[in-house]
């Protein structure tokens, strides 16, 4: 399946990016999921960040595309997916964090020199490229 997503890239005021521990693959990556029908992806990423946070996102900025063989993931259950991920950039957001319990084992913000091992890997290399063109 050819799955279209969101996620998003928080950034709180010390420039530390915020990261949720995933349960179903326990590793670290974005809040984010799936297009709902009938929603355009930016308002998927909103969804998707209050669902899994509690933050709300007063501004999204779109950061990059991702699509390709890099973005194949087969989840623990089993399925097979060809993600195709927009990711924005949230700088400018509201809210307590609250972690959806059934998705999210943890909520933490990360200093980007000092990231958790395991990335989720279908975000990896939009963390690596966020990386890199940040500190640029």
């Amino acid at each position: 399946l050819v799955v279209p997503g969101a996620c998003v890239i928080v950034l709180n005021e010390q420039k530390e990016v915020l990261l949720q521990l995933r349960r179903d693959n326990h590793c670290w990556g974005f809040a984010g999921g799936a297009l709902d029908p009938g929603e355009t992806l930016e308002q998927a990423a909103a969804r998707e960040l209050f669902e899994e946070t509690g933050l709300t996102a007063n501004r999204l900025e779109l950061f990059n595309v991702y699509s390709g063989n890099d973005f194949y993931y087969k989840y623990p259950h089993g399925d097979e997916v060809y993600n195709v991920i927009s990711a924005y950039i949230c700088r400018d957001y509201q809210g307590t964090l609250v972690q959806d319990d059934k998705e999210v084992a943890d909520l933490r913000f990360f200093r980007l020199d000092d990231l958790p091992d395991k990335i989720n890997p279908p975000e990896h290399p939009i963390l690596l490229e966020f990386i890199a063109t940040y500190q640029s």
